[in-house]
């Protein structure tokens, strides 16, 4: 049986100054399918999905919609036609409940009725296995469950398409699984997804066909069941990657940061050493409390109690300008939020961080500015025309490398990086793997907090594993596996 076309996008250009976000790109999507948009970091796949959106308006091209053909498409015009996107940062109000957030829109008999919003969400919550309170406030959720909502908020309206940018990011094992369930229910009933994920895994395990997109062209569409890893690789980056090999070692044995019985809010008396030219990883499950222990050790959340130690001497460190005093940089998590401003420049990002480097005499000096901005722009291969360029207007990938430029620039000795390739396609990420490497061997120390088991088992000279908030485990490079890593993650 012939499948129906629900989506042609043809010749789809978007252009901006200096830039082309899209060439005359083709996209196929048939009724009931999951079909895979797999690019590197700038490849174009946001500005594709948020012309099909509406959010942006293409200069050539045509969109065709169940039938219906656009010249262009506006976002009320997109919703009319049953296209939903789930993006990546999340579009809820924090001060509404999730129950409201779920219906926010729809037209429920002209007026809001808030009994019929909880009985609406629960019954989806309950169709597609999700546990939620209805009534609980947004802003009071973790990460994971707003992704939640957002699938919901989706769900809800009955679409024909769901876009789905990134949406296991920021969930559990368990939580993915069900997802995966969600998906073949949704396919199931007809709805047509497109699955945008730099996991590979996920896109084996659940897509029918893969659009691969490279410098803002099409490059090619296949069968998902016809195709392998390496291939879908050479085809996103247009060459081949080496991967499997193991990295070198730079640990030595001298000592340079060591934290004993240190607590925070969260975290309750950790203690562990990193030594010169170390990687040293950091696991757990999501909410073990990884990430609220290193903000305690680089001063962005209360030291409770314990000591911390950097080159043999106790320092106090109570803000982020103490670490960065002490040679401590943290490259965070949520990097949108807490690691640039979106509204100024490349530049002024890498710059304004450690201005009084870049100053001559009392002066700041444009020209070291300048000069800094460029070095890190072409040593990260940070993609733009120009470092003039407003960050926000950066691909995930690129936004991540000049909050790493930013650090580097401080030239800190110890470099924390939080879920280092979060979001981050293979290209990218084997340069980020590259230059943690380089990093490592030109002596500086780094600790790599990650989900990803893959990295972990890849990148780290040892492995430290953290549960309900304290440390469980250590773990040398010759004692790794998956399974000790989950074992001393899950608690009893």
């Amino acid at each position: 049986m012939e499948q129906k076309v629900i989506l042609k996008m043809h010749g789809i250009s978007k252009f901006y100054p200096g830039v082309v976000a899209l060439n005359k790109v083709d996209l196929t999507v048939y009724e009931g399918e999951v079909h895979a948009l797999l690019g590197e970091n700038g490849a174009g796949k946001s500005t594709l999905i948020k012309v099909l959106s509406g959010a942006v308006r293409n200069d050539e091209g045509t969109i065709e919609l169940d039938g219906k053909t656009f010249e262009h498409m506006t976002p009320l015009g997109a919703r009319e036609c049953g296209v939903e996107v789930i993006y990546q940062e999340y579009n809820l109000i924090p001060g509404l409940t999730v129950a409201e957030n779920v219906c926010l829109g729809s037209q429920m008999h002209g007026i809001v009725d808030m009994k019929q919003q909880i009985v609406k969400t629960q019954e989806i919550f309950d169709r597609y296995n999700i546990h939620l309170d209805p009534k609980a406030l947004v802003g009071s959720l973790p990460p994971a469950k707003q992704q939640l909502v957002e699938i919901t908020k989706a769900i809800s309206k009955d679409p024909k398409i769901i876009v789905m940018d990134e949406p296991t990011a920021q969930l559990t094992m368990a939580e993915v699984e069900n997802l995966y369930k969600i998906i073949a229910a949704l396919k199931a009933k007809g709805t047509a997804i497109i699955f945008i994920s730099h996991r590979m895994e996920e896109l084996f395990a659940v897509t029918d066909r893969v659009t691969v997109m490279r410098d803002g062209q099409y490059i090619d569409t296949v069968n998902t069941a016809e195709t392998d890893r390496d291939s879908l690789i050479t085809l996103m980056v247009g060459r081949e990657l080496k991967s499997g090999e193991p990295r070198k070692s730079y640990a030595t044995d001298e000592v340079v940061l060591k934290v004993e019985n240190v607590s925070g809010y969260v975290n309750e008396n950790c203690s562990f050493e990193l030594k010169k030219g170390e990687i040293l990883g950091v696991a757990g499950l999501v909410g073990a409390g990884r990430t609220e222990l290193m903000r305690v050790i680089f001063g962005a959340d209360k030291k409770l109690s314990g000591k911390v130690s950097v080159n043999g001497k106790e320092v106090d460190i109570k803000r982020p300008e103490d670490a960065i005093r002490c040679g401590i940089g943290l490259i965070p998590e949520d990097r949108k939020m807490q690691g640039c401003f979106l509204n100024q420049t490349i530049e002024w990002n890498i710059s304004m961080g450690n201005i009084r480097s870049l100053t001559t005499g009392n002066l700041i000096d444009n020209k070291k500015i300048a000069d800094a901005a460029e070095k890190y722009k072409d040593m990260l291969n940070i993609k733009t025309p120009s470092v003039q360029q407003l960050v926000r207007n950066l691909s995930g990938g690129n936004q991540q490398k000049v909050v790493l430029a930013k650090v580097l620039l401080a030239d800190t000795d110890i470099i924390i990086f939080d879920e280092p390739t979060r979001g981050i396609d293979v290209g990218a990420r084997a340069e980020i793997y590259a230059l943690m490497d380089q990093l490592a061997g030109s002596g500086k120390s780094l600790i790599m907090v990650s989900s990803d088991m893959e990295e972990l088992l890849a990148m780290s000279d040892r492995v430290i594993v953290l549960a309900e908030g304290k440390i469980t485990g250590e773990l040398k490079r010759e004692e790794f596996s998956q399974e000790r890593i989950l074992d001393m993650a899950s608690v009893e």
